[in-house]
């Protein structure tokens, strides 16, 4: 596993992943489309054999992540139409389990809404999103309901490590459910479903960005190539 110090992923080394991802779904029907970086170069992708004819929809994780889908030319659905038979996204953690940490970019309650909802879940990252434990980034995002802020702030403080309300510009980070994101200061995470449990007794707790068990298949983009890791059964 790489160290938290190891630079990002270049554009190259995602591209590779992207297209990677793009041959593993190559049958897929409806696709989940997720949000960041790593994703944004799988959606470009899909976009570009979209523009060539093949028929596709996509289920986006985010707003911005159905604008760029919009802007390709891909058609969308809602869960409501359709399931999707695998998601591609990227992570701001892995372990060597293929647990992840997500929401970094705020989208973590969709990303895990439409995750559960696919067959299988393929993530794509660069090296530096390696990590021996959970953790290493001192950072787990957690989407709280805005009323429930001054409790849920309180009451994570033991559980998950010091909150830190997000903010952008001086405000408050609004995220597309129209929550607020507490980032909280998590050491490494013993026992990361434990973890889980426990924030989700905090009222007011809408998701965190603990994803344990549900990836299936992780693209790691590097300089020789595109490193392929699968869960264990």
């Amino acid at each position: 596993m790489a160290e938290t110090g190891t630079p990002p992923a270049s554009a190259a080394e995602l591209d590779r992943v992207a297209a990677r991802a793009l041959a593993l779904c190559a049958g897929a029907q409806v696709i989940g489309l997720g949000s960041g970086r790593a994703a944004t170069a799988f959606i470009r992708a899909l976009g570009a054999e979209v523009k060539a004819g093949r028929s596709v929809r996509g289920v986006p994780t985010s707003e911005a992540t159905a604008r760029l889908a919009r802007e390709l030319g891909i058609p969308l659905v809602g869960l409501d139409e359709a399931s999707p038979e695998v998601t591609v996204d990227g992570a701001d953690e892995v372990d060597p389990r293929l647990d992840l940490i997500k929401g970094y970019g705020g989208a973590l309650v969709r990303e895990r809404i439409v995750a559960v909802a696919s067959e299988r879940q393929i993530i794509l990252v660069g090296p530096e999103k390696l990590v021996p434990v959970l953790g290493g980034h001192h950072r787990l995002p957690v989407e709280i309901v805005p009323f429930a802020l001054p409790l849920a702030s309180r009451r994570l403080a033991p559980i998950a490590g010091a909150p830190t309300l997000r903010q952008v510009d001086g405000r408050p980070f609004i995220t597309d459910n129209g929550n607020v994101i507490l980032d909280c200061a998590v050491g490494p995470i013993a026992d990361p479903e434990r973890l889980e449990i426990a924030i989700h007794t905090v009222p007011g707790v809408v998701g965190t960005g603990l994803f344990v068990g549900i990836a299936h298949t992780v693209l790691v983009g590097e300089p020789s190539g595109v490193k392929e890791l699968r869960r264990r059964p």
